[in-house]
């Protein structure tokens, strides 16, 4: 018996060693590794739902019709990704400042929101392809006497939080007086209440705006080089990120882009995608 105890005693410490060795022999993971990750792309078909945020507070490219219900070119475009995947579409509501923060916690699964693609932004999400171009202009009363970023001296200028405005102003005319409002609507009231004497925002939506309201008027030179804007989406989702890219190009090549712009704008896109379609 005390044979056959130092035998079964001795085989499982032999078993120890060999565990011990091939614990050894496997490789180590290291630190600060990327996990394998479900895409997004396969989390929205698996849901069955797709959730896009848009800013709704930014006619036409969102806004809310007389039922409440999300309408506009960017919430249009959701639309027709949301059909291209099969799935049906949540449009959550967002601002400019929030746009980032939506994507980093999962809020949303994409943000469409006129979202001019910057070396800046790039460092904390991804951009797709182009979808529409813009460049950045004056929105004045017209007995205002402004006519450029120079006539800004003293003058105290509205702009959105967190927008590519936000940004300009401060380095086009250091001596500009600044007031930030939480959305591009507020800015564009505080001008046409007279609290402020011009704003700055993408000319697709001050052309707009100046349609609706003939006392006002945008200036005609683009202050800064044309800006291309994309749909935002979470870092490192190459799958995703691809799928996307291959909707924007179908979406501009079949001219379903160009045919939402018009319906939502009443003319011809003021500037072409790079390439063309």
């Amino acid at each position: 018996m005390k044979r056959q105890h130092r035998r079964v005693v001795a085989l499982a410490l032999l078993s120890i060693m060999v565990l011990g060795l091939l614990a050894g022999c496997a490789p180590k993971a290291t630190p600060g590794a990327a996990t394998q990750q479900t895409s997004t792309l396969q989390e929205v078909v698996k849901r069955g739902t797709l959730r896009v945020g848009v800013i709704l507070s930014f006619p036409p490219f969102g806004s809310r019709n007389a039922n409440g219900e999300p309408e506009g070119y960017d919430v249009d475009m959701a639309k027709e990704v949301a059909n291209a995947l099969g799935v049906k579409l949540e449009i959550i509501d967002t601002t400019a400042a929030d746009r980032i923060p939506n994507l980093q916690t999962g809020k949303v699964d994409l943000v469409i929101g006129n979202f001019t693609r910057t070396a800046e932004r790039a460092k904390a999400i991804a951009f797709t392809d182009p979808y529409v171009v813009a460049g950045q202009v004056l929105l004045v009363r017209k007995d205002s006497g402004i006519k450029g970023i120079a006539d800004l001296t003293d003058k105290t200028v509205a702009v959105n939080k967190s927008s590519t405005a936000d940004t300009l102003i401060t380095a086009a005319n250091p001596k500009a007086k600044i007031q930030r409002y939480d959305t591009a609507a507020a800015a564009l009231l505080a001008v046409k209440q007279g609290q402020a004497d011009a704003t700055i925002e993408d000319s697709n939506y001050l052309a707009y705006q100046a349609k609706l309201d003939p006392t006002m008027e945008v200036t005609h030179d683009s202050l800064v080089p044309l800006e291309y804007n994309g749909f935002g989406l979470r870092q490192g989702d190459v799958d995703w990120l691809t799928w996307l890219n291959l909707f924007i190009f179908n979406a501009n090549a079949s001219g379903t882009n160009k045919q939402l712009y018009m319906k939502w704008f009443g003319k011809e896109p003021s500037f072409p995608l790079q390439p063309q379609f």
